[in-house]
């Protein structure tokens, strides 16, 4: 009720408000979801290692001083003929794209990690990026942290970007090329990218001992084709022809690497988003977290560890029904819910020898709404095969 009442009511605005709407979009399990959730500071959308675990666009917002964060989480971008092996919804397929058009800035999020995909963006995502070229975006790579050879992340970020960045070139410092088997403790980043019209170099390594340390090793220095940035001239549109033998996307305004997981480098872009916003009007209340309902955030957390430990295709076809939802005398939150499972198999996988799994579930999922709705959470699930 609380929750409804805050979204309801109009929201409390600060004398020079400002607001900024990002859509975090990339492919499937790039790790979105665990990126917004660090960014909140609460666990909020629901993170699993397996695809497909955001089934719908949600707002997060993070509210700071007279700043107002409106975080776009959407389903990774897919395409029909796997939206129909995991039997999703419509939906999963039309709201990256919803999201994009009320987006003020988009955050293309790529999972380093994954050797076969590292060096290319999705056709997906290239396609959304070319549909809205007007929008501004910026690069994140992520899970920088599990890639030993610190040195590909500037293969993978030229690649990403064409060798391109705010309109100026990016030039490897040849620092990180000698000692190839670097593996610096601090992620390599891009920050603050100097605007178009000044000349001025990027950071480069050995000037000081921390900007060895944090460093770019990428010089956004000469401008492209003298006159025209990427600002100045903004990107083109491009027609399903032309994405053909495109691999990046040369307008990304900045570069930032991180580790979601781990909160590593996530303060950084979040500083950054802040100073991204625009004077505007709130869309949310200062004490709004997410637009979901908490019936939504339950469903969502219970499906997350459903996803966690079924295997391959199992928890996609589970329906949860939500039977019981009342608040004891103490406050505390009883929540009773039914699994509905298409096979008697799938029954006794989920249950698991014993009653193991299911009660892992239970558990952890009992935790992440403690966590997430900061109060004492008695979770019970049934399982049952459809009628």
């Amino acid at each position: 009720e609380e929750q409804k009442r805050l979204l309801e009511n109009r929201p409390d605005q600060p004398r020079h408000a400002k607001v900024l709407r990002i859509a975090v979009i990339g492919a499937p399990n790039a790790g979105k979801s665990t990126l917004c959730n660090q960014l909140l500071g609460r666990k909020v959308f629901p993170v699993s290692r397996k695809v497909h675990t955001t089934r719908c666009k949600a707002r997060g917002v993070i509210t700071h001083e007279d700043t107002q964060l409106i975080i776009l989480d959407t389903p990774g971008l897919t395409n029909p003929l796997k939206a129909k092996r995991h039997n999703l919804d419509e939906a999963m397929l039309t709201d990256p794209w919803d999201s994009m058009k009320h987006a003020d800035l988009v955050l293309v999020l790529v999972d380093v990690s994954d050797h076969w995909t590292r060096n290319s963006l999705s056709k997906e995502v290239l396609k959304c990026l070319s549909q809205f070229p007007h929008i501004p975006s910026v690069l994140v790579l992520n899970k920088v942290d599990i890639l030993k050879k610190k040195f590909l992340l500037l293969e993978i970020a030229t690649d990403l970007t064409e060798g391109i960045v705010n309109g100026k070139k990016l030039e490897v410092k040849s620092a990180l090329k000698q000692d190839s088997s670097s593996s610096a403790k601090s992620p390599l980043r891009i920050t603050r990218a100097s605007p178009p019209e000044s000349k001025v170099p990027g950071p480069s390594f050995g000037k000081e001992k921390n900007q060895a340390q944090e460093g770019s090793g990428l010089d956004k220095s000469s401008d492209v084709g003298g006159a025209g940035t990427g600002e100045a001239q903004g990107p083109k549109h491009h027609g399903p022809e032309d994405l053909k033998d495109i691999k990046g996307w040369p307008h990304f305004q900045e570069i930032f690497m991180l580790a979601a997981l781990r909160g590593e480098e996530v303060d950084t872009l979040k500083r950054y988003l802040l100073m991204q916003a625009k004077p505007g009007p709130w869309e949310f209340h200062s004490d709004v977290l997410t637009n979901q309902s908490p019936q939504e955030v339950c469903d969502n957390i219970i499906r997350e560890k459903v996803l966690e430990y079924l295997p391959l295709e199992v928890p996609y076809g589970v329906t949860q029904v939500t039977e019981v939802w009342e608040e004891g005398e103490c406050g505390e939150l009883l929540i009773v819910q039914s699994l509905l499972v298409p096979r008697e198999s799938h029954k006794r996988m989920l249950i698991g020898r014993g009653g193991k799994v299911i009660s892992r579930i239970a558990r952890e999922a009992g935790q992440d709404l403690m966590n997430a709705f900061l109060c004492e959470v008695r979770l019970k699930l049934k399982v049952e095969v459809k009628g």
